[in-house]
Formats: C-alpha cells, structure tokens, sequence
C-alpha cells in the first residue's frame, strides 16, 4: 500500500513489474512469514469467512491465504491501481476465482464496512504519516466483527542507545544497518541496500514497537502479542475488542 504524501514506488511500471521479488529479498523469513499470518486468521475465522486485506496490491498474501483456505472470501484494498491489477493476475494465474476476490481501489476508509471475520495489514504501515496511523487503525478495527483477529507487519524499531561495538550509533541506526546487511546477504548490491537504508531512515515512519502497540490499544484492539521479529520488521496480531 502507498500513500499520497510519501514518495512510492508503486506507481512505476518497472517497480510494480519487480514487486514480488522484494519481500523475499527485504524481509527476513518473509516465505515463513505468511503461513505465520493464515495460522494466526485461522484461530477465529471460520472456514467461510471474510477477511480484510489492507494494502493488498502485489497480491502476495491473498495469493496465499485464497489457495490455502479455500472457503475463505476476501476484500483487498490499496490506493495503488497499477499494484492491483498485479494481484488480479497473480490470482488468476493461481486459480482463484474472481467470485472469492474483490479489490478496491483507494484507501481504507473507501472499503466496504463489513463487518469481517479478520484482516491483515502487511508491509504498508510504515508508508503512512505517523500522524495519520492511528486513524488508520480505528478504520480497520470499526469494519471487524468482536473478537476477530488483525494481523499487523511492518518496519518497526526502538530507539535509544546501539549496543557496544556500534561506534556510538543510537540503537535504530544499528537495526536499519542489520536490515541493510540481510539485504546484501539476499544478493543486493551494497551501495543500493544503503541507499535503501537511508531513504527508510529519511522518509518512512517507522514507530517503536511501543508506540505501534499503543496504536493498536487505543484503535480498540486487545491481547495485543508481538508473534515475529525479523532485524527491523515487527509483526502482531490483536483482537478486535468486545
């Protein structure tokens, strides 16, 4: 998912056409990562459920958890058209049926009400204002049926002092550079992965996990729990309150 005040990728018909290859190479245990998510959705959702899928351009995980879960149906929003129509023919390649999928066009807000049995935001927090997040929260938590679950993943880091052996750094700059050094490892050319790191640093919001748990809480989730940590990326998933 982009959003209209951060400088997106999303847009670019080369970038788009490249998506599927970044998570694999930018997220640490990324292939785990996603029977991680439908595991968590399955707790609670039943096997005809619906679920919201926010920022679902590329088609990943809905890809994922259509093929996986058979009876599940699914919405999928995202603000990028281009990154839709992606998904549309990740689907179709996948066989899933049109009847299963509706994508929307837009943002959360513009998304059917619901009310859904689960959702998931992956990957696309951290491209949101931090002034806008908290916002964004209470509109997936006001389209959830009590006690369904969310699934949150994205860039989150502590700040405050690096540990020894870190020339001083402050702890963030230490796990951005862990994240620029796994994409190295994943077969990135080094000046592009710190080039990648510094544009993460300079104009993505990225939170500590403290003040995206406090998101979550005051949206109107509980039993908030921490289930991934993977170098700079956190991921949670919450309950929509009773």
């Amino acid at each position: 998912m982009t959003h209209p005040t951060t400088t997106s990728p999303f847009t670019d018909p080369a970038a788009v056409a490249r998506y599927a290859e970044g998570p694999r190479r930018n997220v640490p245990g990324y292939d785990s990562l996603l029977p991680m998510v439908r595991i968590l959705l399955a707790e609670r959702v039943s096997a005809d459920g619906r679920v919201l899928v926010v920022g679902a351009g590329g088609g990943l995980e809905l890809e994922d958890m259509a093929l996986a879960h058979t009876g599940w149906r699914f919405d999928g929003v995202d603000p990028s058209q281009p990154m839709l129509d992606l998904a549309a023919q990740r689907l179709q390649g996948a066989g899933v049926s049109g009847d299963r999928v509706a994508l929307h066009h837009g943002y959360v807000q513009g998304a059917p009400v619901g009310p859904f049995d689960g959702a998931t935001c992956l990957l696309t927090f951290h491209f949101v204002p931090r002034e806008e997040r908290a916002a964004m929260v209470a509109e997936i938590r006001r389209r959830l049926k009590p006690g369904a679950p969310f699934v949150a993943v994205h860039l989150s880091v502590a700040d405050g002092e690096g540990a020894g052996g870190d020339g001083g750094a402050g702890e963030r700059n230490l796990w951005l550079s862990r994240y620029a050094a796994f994409q190295v490892a994943s077969g990135m050319a080094p000046e592009m992965a710190e080039r990648g790191r510094a544009k993460v640093a300079a104009e993505l919001a990225v939170l500590t996990p403290q003040e995206d748990e406090a998101i979550l809480r005051e949206a109107g989730f509980g039993d908030v729990r921490m289930f991934y940590m993977g170098f700079a990326f956190r991921g949670w998933v919450a309950t929509a309150a009773e």
